[in-house]
């Protein structure tokens, strides 16, 4: 084979495996109890993050997956747990990544959730900064990945807010009264991910909106943080366990 034939081979086998690379997908949509909500990734900004999230979405782990913390004027969290009809169960995760603080946790913005004092920790859980919390969460605990914005749907975190809470869970068509008076609570009062399903895949579709940076002078402010839950006080925060009606919906609350 000529030198020429071989670089041209070299190329052609290349562009192929170029093509055939996965690219990261920058727009999903999340199919919750509640509504839907889209979401733009940041995929060339925060890779790891995004690569990490989108392995959890191409192998259906988030799907029945529950809503397990809403703080009205704070986050939103999920992507750790299911309901067995007793209990929240933890879904299995695949480790840690590094954290990619980038972007500001402004309103709107999607990022991950982690272990308190561990900038290093964040896996499967995420939350949605439903107000401005770039204060606090752009400065503690390494600051937090912010690796995607919404970009429709803010009307169903806020519908999720408006719930009756239990504790830190937003639950439909329960009642405050019905919180500590022994009523079963089931699978359909809780705020569930039914999908999130791949809507676009073109790459950098993310060029077309403007996070906002993180201002590295920004000090802490004592304040709550979206840290991973866990079933242990190991989580790196306080764990606090509420037992809600006879079926014992396991309710984790961390604070900073």
């Amino acid at each position: 084979m000529s030198f020429k034939t071989k670089i041209k081979s070299l190329v052609v086998a290349s562009t192929l495996c170029f093509i055939a690379a996965p690219s990261f997908s920058t727009i999903v949509v999340f199919e919750t109890s509640q509504g839907d909500i889209e979401v733009n990734l940041f995929d060339t900004t925060t890779p790891k993050t995004v690569a990490n999230f989108l392995t959890y979405v191409n192998d259906s782990s988030y799907n029945t997956t529950v809503i397990h913390r809403s703080i009205p004027n704070f986050v939103v969290q999920g992507g750790g747990f299911t309901f067995n009809g007793i209990g929240l169960v933890d879904i299995a995760d695949n480790g840690t990544i590094d954290n990619e603080p980038l972007y500001s946790n402004v309103a709107g913005t999607i990022a991950m959730a982690k272990i308190s004092g561990n900038p290093d920790s964040a896996s499967n859980q995420w939350f949605f900064n439903t107000v401005d919390n770039s204060t606090n969460l752009d400065s503690s605990n390494g600051g937090f990945t912010v690796f995607g914005q919404v970009v429709s749907g803010m009307e169903t975190l806020e519908a999720i807010q408006a719930l009756t809470h239990c504790g830190e869970t937003a639950l439909a068509d329960f009642t405050i009264a019905q919180c500590s008076d022994g009523s079963v609570i089931a699978f359909d009062n809780l705020v569930s991910i039914t999908n999130i399903d791949i809507s676009d895949a073109t790459v950098d579709t993310a060029s077309v909106l403007s996070p906002v940076f993180v201002e590295t002078e920004i000090e802490p402010q004592p304040d709550v943080e979206p840290e991973t839950d866990s079933g242990s006080s190991s989580g790196g925060g306080i764990g606090l366990l509420a037992l809600f009606a006879s079926v014992g919906l396991l309710i984790r609350r961390k604070y900073k």
